[in-house]
């Protein structure tokens, strides 16, 4: 019942961006909820960088988890490979221990120095926006410990010669901000990948994911 309830949540949001969006459909390009996937293991589309990743089940719900050991970051990949166009969204869950805390992300155009991932920091209570290794953009953000958070990833091309990179994040439940949280302009076109999901078991504890999304990005900003 959980899992149906939740469903017809998402639904209902899809449909609400397709109302909203301004002539695209924001029919989903991919989605994977893990509910056809076996457990102890991965769908047979992902690729994965490193970590050991396995589908999962607690109360009739099936994610995908990232055990709280070792102490690394881990990424898989997965949906089509596109360069601009399209946004990422999914729901992610971990918890804190003591003073130290893991680290998540969704990320769009494959790995490496040309890709841009949407992370929550909780250590610097910060939600922050990356093109490979540098921080374009962060703002101040309050993570919950042991709730689920949504995020939400899309690169858009604007004119020739600039792209708009945006991302946001809330809490499971919660409405959507309006507004991106975190944005850059990009003058470089981007370079084709798939769409990523990525964590950091700093805490040592297990991190989850589930409702992985990847569909066209909206005309304008939300």
């Amino acid at each position: 019942m959980n899992k149906l309830l939740r469903k017809l949540g998402a639904f209902a949001w899809v449909v609400g961006l397709a109302c909203s969006a301004v002539g695209q459909s924001a029919k989903a390009i991919y989605e994977n909820d893990f509910e056809k996937t076996e457990l102890n293991k991965v769908p047979d589309d992902f690729l994965v960088l490193d970590g050991q990743f396995a589908v999962k089940e607690e109360g009739g719900n099936k994610f995908l988890e990232l055990p709280g050991a070792p102490l690394d970051t881990f990424g898989v990949l997965f949906g089509p490979t596109e360069k601009e166009g399209n946004a990422v969204s999914a729901r992610m869950f971990g918890t804190g221990k003591g003073r130290r805390y893991p680290t998540f992300a969704v990320g769009l155009n494959g790995q490496g120095t040309s890709a841009y991932k949407l992370q929550v920091s909780p250590a610097k209570k910060a939600l922050e926006l990356f093109k490979g290794d540098e921080v374009k953009a962060s703002v101040p953000y309050e993570w919950q410990s042991g709730a689920w958070t949504r995020l939400r990833l899309q690169v858009r091309k604007v004119k020739d010669g600039e792209w708009e990179v945006g991302g946001k994040a809330w809490k499971d439940g919660d409405k959507e901000p309006s507004a991106w949280m975190v944005s850059f302009d990009e003058k470089e076109q981007p370079v084709a990948g798939r769409a990523s999901i990525w964590g950091s078991p700093y805490a040592t504890t297990p991190i989850r994911f589930d409702d992985l999304l990847v569909y066209p990005a909206k005309m304008n900003a939300p």
